[in-house]
């Protein structure tokens, strides 16, 4: 079946990554995800495809524990909860995504073909906007001139 939509789980490996999840003991979760994560993050060379939809899934496991996050995929997650995660996965998170879409990303070069490419650009820049939230623009000034 391959990619059915641009959500975190719509595509086999994501989803495959999630049943990973839920067949695994409760303390081999959080590792599982943090492995993702760092092996995403930590790429100088280029990230495959299933590497990238694998740290995609991770980062939206991340964000579902914000406070301002969701549920990372009511059909095709993880069924079984995922303890909580450690603060130090929110800044991996950010660095995954940032490989996910850089131009050492297969999975960027295979969007970026697609008809809806915008449309999966906009939900990893959500996840990420969520996992660290842009600075607003100031509106007074500090200083008269």
């Amino acid at each position: 079946m391959g990619t059915w939509d641009t959500g975190p789980f719509d595509n086999d490996t994501a989803a495959d990554f999630g049943d990973d999840l839920d067949e695994a003991a409760w303390e081999e979760r959080e590792p599982m995800i943090r492995g993702v994560l760092v092996r995403a993050a930590g790429l100088v060379d280029f990230l495959g495809v299933s590497d990238g939809e694998r740290a995609v899934a991770a980062a939206a496991l991340v964000v579902a524990q914000h406070s301002d996050g969701e549920p990372a995929c009511l059909n095709y997650g993880p069924s079984e909860p995922v303890p909580e995660l450690p603060a130090d996965l929110r800044m991996l998170a950010i660095d995954a995504l940032d490989q996910v879409v850089s131009d050492r990303s297969e999975l960027a070069e295979q969007w970026a073909e697609a008809a809806n490419w915008s449309k999966w650009r906009q939900e990893i820049t959500r996840l990420r906007d969520l996992l660290d939230p842009p600075i607003p623009p100031q509106e007074e000034a500090l200083f008269e001139i």
